[in-house]
């Protein structure tokens, strides 16, 4: 039987080496491959959901959202990012990574170079490439921050820059200095800037700042899905000039119509409502950090300790991670990021602190087999 046919620009598209992991390994696996929080959604956004069905609120909803969750997301920007968008520059969609696509296929024509850090998100060279695009990847230094040198050379004559801090896979935090730099060379140079924001609230130390604080040219995309534990409720949103709004609304009007309508009310209840749910988390992931730092580290593994997110970044070989694969240890290679860093791997420490000492203990294991 001939294979049936698909669009070509599928063709050098693979599905992700994350969510292989879901299904991967026995009973017996330590999974820390995966970026889902192991906390539950706190429950006053739960009987928000609950309320909106018993209210019938179950039909279509506006194409941009619910007017209530806007302004919430509107005044979440004033009041935590100093970012004075209008209700009306809010755009609300299925996930943080709808907005991506969003903003890759409203923005990108055929042949636009698009600069993702390298290691980056995995969806970003993909969504890039759906759109028409060139995915070109971005040299990280040795503290796997973002090389600002490199990045401005190379960003004359592209369309899109996207920045992610708190970062995917790293856990890096972008100084302010950093920000400001890439922000406002790549209005002078005519470059959009996407600013995938959705680890801002899981920063220990350091602070998060908004590409948009700098330059006027950005999208800003956001979700709920890490801050409140709400990663199957598929909300997220992008906010951002007018003009990009529009032309984001077209293609998401078309392909989603609208996130779903017990979710958003949920999120108003999100946004509104009490924030210590959020605060608990973050220092939980802060204790979690250390302990898998620090367990490494004693192991002799040399890395930056992570200053967001919930991932670290770890050099360990291209051997070494098939290895610690096949012995369960289920962590995700380096080169399901991008084409820089096959050695590494992404460790999620978004799981109990039982599971990360099993974890450790088989690290020991592997270090014993294979010194570092």
């Amino acid at each position: 039987m001939q294979p049936h046919r698909t669009a070509q620009r599928l063709a050098g598209i693979e599905l992700s080496g994350i969510r292989k992991l879901f299904d991967a390994g026995g009973p017996d696996a330590v999974n820390l491959g995966i970026g889902q929080p192991d906390f539950d959604t706190p429950g006053h956004i739960k009987e928000a959901a609950i309320q909106a069905i018993r209210d019938g609120k179950t039909g279509y909803t506006p194409n941009a959202g619910i007017p209530e969750l806007r302004l919430a997301i509107a005044e979440k920007m004033q009041r935590e990012n100093n970012l004075p968008y209008r209700e009306d520059q809010i755009l609300v969609t299925a996930g943080g990574s709808e907005a991506l696509h969003l903003a890759m296929q409203a923005l990108v024509e055929e042949g636009d170079r698009v600069l993702i850090p390298d290691p980056g998100f995995v969806s970003y060279a993909p969504l890039a490439a759906i759109a028409g695009g060139r995915p070109e990847g971005m040299a990280l230094d040795d503290t796997l921050h973002i090389d600002v040198d490199a990045a401005l050379e190379q960003m004359d004559g592209a369309r899109i820059l996207v920045i992610n801090s708190p970062a995917n896979p790293t856990g890096m935090v972008e100084p302010e200095s950093t920000i400001r730099a890439l922000a406002e060379y790549a209005e002078d140079r005519h470059v959009t800037v996407i600013s995938d924001e959705v680890y801002e609230h899981f920063i220990y130390g350091a602070r998060h700042v908004s590409p948009a604080s700098f330059a006027e040219d950005v999208i800003t995309i956001n979700a709920t899905s890490k801050t409140y534990a709400m990663t199957g409720w598929r909300i997220g949103f992008l906010a951002a000039p007018d003009d990009y709004i529009e032309a984001c609304l077209k293609v998401h009007q078309y392909c989603q119509a609208c996130a779903t309508s017990i979710a958003q009310y949920a999120s108003v209840a999100a946004y509104t409502g009490d924030q210590s749910a959020v605060i608990a988390m973050r220092d939980e992931y802060r204790a979690r950090r250390d302990l898998l730092y620090d367990g490494l580290a004693a192991l002799g593994i040399d890395f930056p300790r992570p200053e967001g997110a919930f991932y670290m970044y770890v050099p360990m070989g291209e051997e070494r991670i098939r290895l610690a694969i096949e012995q369960g240890l289920l962590i995700v290679p380096g080169s399901a990021f991008g084409n820089r860093t096959p050695e590494y791997a992404r460790i999620s420490y978004a799981t109990s602190r039982d599971t990360l000492q099993r974890a450790l203990e088989r690290f020991r294991i592997l270090a014993e087999e294979h010194p570092w």
